[in-house]
């Protein structure tokens, strides 16, 4: 997909040389068209062997039986070791018990700074727990109009606090919603506090001009994002501030230890009529290869999905992505269904009409969990089926 289609090629020859006689067409979709694309093979039974998901649309694509489990290639495989894999990041792949592609890249939310306003509040480090945040964020307040930015309309904050709270989502089979839990409501409180307390404005990215040139002239003294905002601040910004942003784990209830994060990326999945399936998982685990790992990432800026990568010196000497190597190591897979991206959807345009007051917090709380409910309504429906015939 997007970009990583195009850089792949760069690294295709390689493996060509290795394998005489075999040739890999790589064909780059953009990520806007990619899913209709996919579904749209799938429905022509025109998939490629080996072809890219993004986190969220492996439980889809598994759910359809679009790919195959890759289990019995990676328990054979001495050089894919799943111990190499961030826990939360191999979670993204594995669906009842089985794992259904391999991570190829990473991405999570961790915290942008500007390192000179935080320490004019007093703080020479980035706070490491909830309370020294939030007092931060307090004491922020007189030197910006509002210390953080958190663009409304996403559905990813919303759920990290509410993980954080120990919130968890759904009930164990994905069956029920748990939103109306004490735990998902504590989270939303935390959410909504930001704004109620004028730490962040109510306002969405398309009400912004322009979210790296805003943190620049010191609008805002933090945002929350992923690795796609490292390239865009180091090319963007200029003079001092150039120097002056830093990058932290989430704050967690403990101080010392990350709160949790998100776990997202991509992953590369077979297709279940590949008729190369061998030569398919010949390039994944190719492609997987920690020195591959790490040249796609100075090609792309992706980050790698294995750990033994991140010690390749254009990753392990860089102190601004060395929070996303502390967050990787407490992040949460959100759960693995193919209605969640109507769920994820849900979430966001409850808290944005919290946030707008168009709502209470009770309300919004409630209208998510029972829009939940009907949205799982058929896969209960289809889980009591399959119950039924197989006892």
């Amino acid at each position: 997909m997007g970009r990583e289609g195009e850089i792949v090629k760069a690294l295709v020859p390689e493996f060509e040389h290795r394998h005489p006689g075999v040739r890999v067409k790589v064909q780059q979709v953009p990520w806007s068209a990619g899913h209709e694309k996919l579904l749209t093979a799938y429905a022509g039974d025109t998939l490629p062997d080996v072809f890219q998901l993004g986190s969220t649309w492996l439980p889809e694509f598994a759910a359809l039986r679009a790919i195959v489990p890759i289990d019995p290639f990676l328990d054979a495989a001495a050089t894919v070791p799943r111990a190499d894999y961030f826990p939360g990041i191999l979670a993204t792949s594995e669906i009842d018990g089985r794992t259904w592609g391999l991570p190829w890249y990473v991405d999570t939310r961790v915290v942008f700074y500007n390192r000179e306003t935080l320490a004019r509040a007093g703080f020479d480090r980035f706070p490491d727990s909830v309370a020294q945040w939030r007092a931060a964020l307090e004491r922020l307040k007189t030197d910006t109009g509002h210390p953080i930015y958190l663009p409304l309309g996403e559905w990813e904050l919303p759920t990290i606090l509410a993980l954080q709270h120990g919130a968890t989502l759904l009930d164990g089979e994905a069956r029920h919603p748990r939103f109306a839990d004490p735990a998902f409501g504590r989270g939303m409180a935390a959410y909504l506090d930001f704004f109620r307390a004028g730490l962040a404005p109510a306002a969405g990215t398309s009400q912004i001009a322009n979210l790296y040139q805003d943190f620049a002239r010191g609008e805002f003294a933090m945002f929350l994002s992923g690795p796609w905002s490292l390239g865009e601040l180091d090319r963007r910004l200029t003079g001092p501030a150039r120097d002056s942003w830093m990058t932290a784990p989430l704050p967690g209830p403990a101080a010392g230890t990350p709160g949790v994060s998100l776990a997202g990326g991509s992953s590369l999945v077979i297709a279940q009529r590949s008729r190369h399936a061998a030569l398919a998982w010949s390039l994944i685990e190719f492609l997987a290869e920690p020195a591959r790992q790490a040249e796609f990432f100075r090609l792309s800026g992706d980050l790698p999905a294995r750990r033994s990568a991140w010690d390749d010196p254009a990753l392990a000497g860089n102190p601004r992505i060395a929070a996303f190597r502390s967050q990787l190591e407490h992040v949460a897979a959100p759960p693995a269904i193919p209605e969640w991206e109507r769920i994820a959807a849900a979430i966001a345009r409850q808290a944005e009409a919290a946030v707008r007051d168009e709502t209470t917090a009770a309300r919004a709380v409630a209208e998510l969990d029972a829009e939940v409910d009907r949205l799982l309504e058929k896969r209960r429906w289809l889980l009591d089926r399959h119950a039924g015939a197989n006892p």
